[in-house]
């Protein structure tokens, strides 16, 4: 097998305009009035012009006898005053969207986001197979409209057109574009439109799009950006099948934000494990990236992993096996990104016995919660990480059909400060589904912490496949995920607290269909698990919403399986609140503040 080269790099020198900020979360109406940088600049620079003229006039006035001098701070002091008169006009023809009312404080506002990034991988290196994308965005309930969406290949940045001498250089807008589309001189694209050669464009709300990916070892990775009604709870899915004998399986991961911090528990490179870092950066900047690799003793040091640099539109894949002196069975891998933003995933194949992405961890915290585990489940790692600061003490706990239990034999695990600890769970599940919580065995003593879970299903032939599972962040008020097939689909729902009620929803098939819904009720600490509702007409994939209706809180997880080849392929995602919402702080109405 050919196994993916060390800071592999692929589309850092083709000319094309780099993708979006990753920014999940852009506030719509109220959140372009409290936007600082957009609105104060501009006009606050242009008060700044007409105060240094004023005092140029002064000083000549002062300087000369006659009426020019005076004529000059004249009409320097009118053009301070038209200014004056133009801000405070647009303060009152502009007011806020949701002034601030007499007494409330500074009560904040819910507003809808206006655009939202993620970024995908590149597709599954030194493997032969298939890879998919899936966009999709659940029907709005607020008032945005228009707006668009789209998946372009991460590609170098344009070169900017050239500006006429006369009038000042406008800003370039950063679009993601494929390969190909910037060549020098080539227009700017509109940021909130899709490029006229998109890999993949949504059309609307409420149906997905699919569409293959880049494939081979120099494919690179995507940007996606979604602007205006279709940005609220916009999600991606990539999902790819590997055909080779050597890592077939199944791998899957939705799509995330770029950033300046990932966790990932569960990497290795021992025996036959083949795990690699991909970095894709779809910013106009360069990224400056260090790899910290901890195991059962503590950080692996090695000058390799520290000051990786990610050029604009360019994806790289990291073989972990290069960073470690030696083989280590268990390992936390935390990227930390010194400048710029980047997207990171982790792919774990361990030869002819499963393969898939391991999903980013949620930030340290003393209490983990991993939902998704299946019933047939034939074995099971934990994989924990604690701080230098600090030892952890944890109990293992499985969410079952009736509430939370401690599995016999399983019921605590100590990892120690700075390293990692591991433990197999065996077949836990005891033909039930599962969630497993991490909490302390002392609630005086929370360490904060990272997991992982890997889990096996094996066929009647003995062959298996492996996903991997982390801690998770509830569903709250909705969650989605993609790229779900006709009689593949299971949902894992639990709650990690009080009963709750949850409404399901399966959009449109991207071929065709009718939306279904249905309602299920979760005991206290339970986890209940079924097949995934389908719309009716069913024509190409769907998407999964689930919304918590009361109760709570809620994780969940998707298991998609797959089988091939005799191969039990599966992979599991776990569904986290979608975001769609975002905080705006109330305005009042206060032209004097250009006075101040």
């Amino acid at each position: 097998m050919k196994k993916p080269a060390f800071r592999k790099k692929s589309g850092a020198g083709e000319a094309a305009e780099p993708a979006g900020p990753a920014v999940a979360a852009e506030p719509s109406g109220p959140a372009r009035t409290s936007r600082p940088g957009r609105g104060r600049g501009p006009l606050a620079g242009r008060a700044g012009g007409a105060g240094g003229a004023g005092r140029a006039g002064g000083a000549e006035g002062a300087g000369a006898a006659g009426s020019g001098g005076a004529a000059k701070t004249t009409q320097s002091l009118l053009a301070a005053a038209v200014v004056l008169a133009a801000v405070f006009g647009i303060a009152q023809v502009r007011p806020p969207a949701a002034p601030a009312k007499a007494g409330t404080g500074a009560a904040a506002t819910t507003a809808q986001v206006e655009r939202t990034s993620v970024v995908c991988p590149q597709p599954v290196q030194g493997l032969t197979g298939s890879t998919t994308l899936t966009a999709y965005t659940p029907p709005g309930t607020g008032s945005a409209t228009g707006g668009a969406g789209w998946l372009s290949d991460a590609a170098a940045p344009a070169v900017p057109a050239a500006q006429p001498t006369t009038a000042p250089a406008a800003p370039a807008a950063a679009t993601p574009a494929p390969t190909g589309s910037g060549a020098p001189g080539a227009p700017v694209q509109d940021k909130n439109a899709a490029p006229a050669d998109a890999r993949l464009t949504v059309p609307k709300p409420g149906t997905p799009a699919t569409g293959p990916a880049a494939n081979g070892d120099a494919a690179p990775g995507t940007g996606a950006v979604a602007t205006g009604a279709l940005a609220p709870g916009f999600t991606v899915t990539q999902t790819t099948v590997v055909t080779e004998q050597r890592g077939l399986g199944l791998s899957g991961l939705t799509c995330t934000p770029a950033a300046t911090s990932f966790w990932f528990a569960g990497a290795s490179t021992a025996a036959d494990r083949v795990d690699y870092l991909s970095l894709v950066n779809t910013e106009s900047a360069a990224a400056v990236v260090d790899i910290k690799l901890y195991g059962d003793k503590g950080l692996i040091d090695n000058d390799a992993a520290n000051g990786i640099t990610v050029s604009p539109g360019s994806s790289q894949a990291v073989l972990l096996s290069t960073l470690t002196k030696g083989a280590v069975a268990d390992l936390a891998v935390h990227v930390v990104v010194r400048s710029g933003r980047v997207g990171a995933a982790l792919h774990a194949a361990d030869g002819g016995k499963g393969a898939d992405w391991v999903p980013a961890s949620d930030a340290p915290a003393p209490v983990q919660v991993m939902p998704g585990l299946p019933a047939d489940t034939a074995s099971a790692r934990l994989v924990v990480w604690a701080p230098p600061e600090d030892d952890a003490d944890l109990k293992i706990q499985l969410s079952g059909k009736n509430g939370w239990f401690s599995p016999a034999g399983n019921e605590s695990i100590h990892v120690k400060a700075g390293m990692v600890a591991a433990v197999d769970l065996g077949k836990l599940t005891r033909d039930e589904v599962a969630g497993l919580r991490l909490s302390p065995s002392d609630d005086k003593h929370r360490t904060p912490v990272v997991a992982g879970l890997r889990v096996d299903r094996a066929a009647a032939n003995g062959k298996t496949d492996a996903a991997w599972l982390t801690g998770s962040d509830p569903v709250g008020a909705r969650a989605t995920v993609a790229d779900n097939r006709a009689g593949a689909s299971t949902l894992y729902l639990t709650s990690s607290g009080e009963a709750a009620t949850v409404r399901v929803t399966a959009s449109a098939g991207s071929g065709g269909g009718t939306p279904a819904t249905k309602e299920v009720q979760l005991p206290a600490g339970g986890t209940v698990a079924l097949p995934a509702p389908e719309p009716a007409g069913l024509n190409g994939v769907f998407a999964l919403t689930v919304e918590t209706v009361s109760g709570g809180p809620v994780v969940a997880a998707r298991m998609l399986s797959l089988p091939a080849k005799d191969v039990p392929m599966f992979t599991v995602q776990a569904l986290r609140d979608d975001r769609s919402t975002v905080k705006v702080p109330q305005a009042g109405q206060d032209p004097g503040v250009v006075l101040r």
